[in-house]
């Protein structure tokens, strides 16, 4: 197949799953021969995903938005696609308010990822313009099962592909000896059981209930909080609250998350709405069980014999399935072998890749 002309296009480089997933795909299909340009509605961040993406070639474009609706980006986005003549765009979250109007008459195909549960990924006027987007044309792909049967119940119909995310499984094992190296760092004693959650600190993940959880754990165990958000203050204090200040660690944003995944014994998400999370996938792939709420794709991800999920907003039950494996370190190490056997298995990113252009190919014929 020849090489395609293809535009990633993101509100923003900032550090998320959407943002990383699409970043991913950008380095994949560039691997693959395709002729990939990434665009930001928003002006660079200098995230560690923006640095990735540079080191890797990927051509970067930046649209200067300002914060809420910016109509001057359309006229933008018009001419850079102009000179680009991309053959598909593949746009994420909420920007195909701004491709729809940017792109008549160009010619390019456009495919939307969903990325959560469709009734939470955008505001109400988002989906409104994506209901009209899907009727026009625009071609919806789910990233997960759940995913596509909310696409059903949102928009009245099916998505066009449902192709689950991926991640680069090897570069989810950190180094050899990292796991004592950042247990030390961090001033943890290298024998003590380590839970490890990753994500934004915001109302979606619920870190609020998972600090209920932990302090009903024992003593010794400790917390480590990797992500940064609005939440992070009222967090914090929450923790003091409880007890369990100096248990849990916040840990802002990382560029090291596979080191940090290493020090821990089992991986925490406590969502209350998910789409398909990278990071249950990369926690995987670094040899972690997982304990999380049933929300979402999550369950398609997570078995009895990889982890444990629970049901969202329960926090006596987050906290027993925590309690099971802090306490078993010896099953749990067998639970994130097996989590790391499916991980190499299913999630690799190339495989989401070559997918997404088995779609790319059959719409530009």
């Amino acid at each position: 197949m020849r090489g395609l002309r293809i535009v990633e296009l993101v509100p923003s480089l900032d550090v998320g799953g959407a943002e990383r997933m699409a970043a991913l795909m950008a380095m994949e299909l560039q691997a693959l021969g395709h002729r990939v340009t990434l665009v930001s509605l928003y002006d660079s961040t200098g995230s560690w995903i923006e640095a990735e993406l540079r080191s890797a070639g990927v051509p970067l474009r930046f649209l200067g938005k300002e914060p809420g609706l910016d109509l001057r980006v359309i006229p933008r986005l018009r001419s850079l696609l102009r000179g680009l003549r991309p053959d598909v765009v593949h746009t994420h979250l909420h920007t195909l308010k701004y491709l729809l109007p940017a792109g008549v008459g160009l010619g390019h195909r456009v495919v939307h990822t969903i990325h959560n549960l469709a009734e939470h990924e955008i505001e109400l006027s988002g989906r409104v313009v994506h209901h009209l987007a899907f009727r026009a044309g625009v071609v919806p792909v789910a990233i997960g099962d759940a995913v596509a049967a909310s696409v059903l119940r949102t928009y009245g119909l099916a998505p066009g592909r449902t192709i689950p995310n991926g991640i680069p499984v090897a570069a989810s094992v950190a180094p050899e000896g990292a796991r004592a190296q950042v247990r030390e760092e961090l001033g943890l004693p290298g024998d003590v059981p380590v839970v490890v959650t990753v994500g934004r600190l915001n109302p979606q993940k619920n870190h609020a209930l998972l600090l209920e959880a932990f302090a009903r754990l024992p003593p010794a165990v400790h917390l480590l909080v990797v992500g940064e958000g609005e939440l992070r203050g009222e967090l914090s204090r929450r923790a003091g609250e409880l007890g369990i200040g100096g248990r849990v660690h916040f840990l802002g944003v990382r560029r090291d998350v596979p080191r940090v995944l290493a020090a821990a014994d089992v991986f925490a998400l406590a969502s209350g709405w998910e789409g398909n999370p990278l990071v249950v996938m990369e926690a995987m792939a670094a040899g972690l069980p997982v304990v999380a709420t049933s929300v979402g794709c999550v369950p398609e991800l997570v078995a009895p014999d990889t982890g444990r999920l629970v049901p969202p907003g329960e926090p006596a039950a987050f906290a027993a399935a925590l309690a099971e494996l802090c306490s078993d370190l010896v099953l749990a190490r067998r639970l994130g072998t097996a989590a790391r056997a499916v991980a190499l298995a299913r999630f690799d990113a190339p495989v989401m890749a070559r997918a997404y252009t088995e779609l790319f190919a059959v719409l530009t014929k």
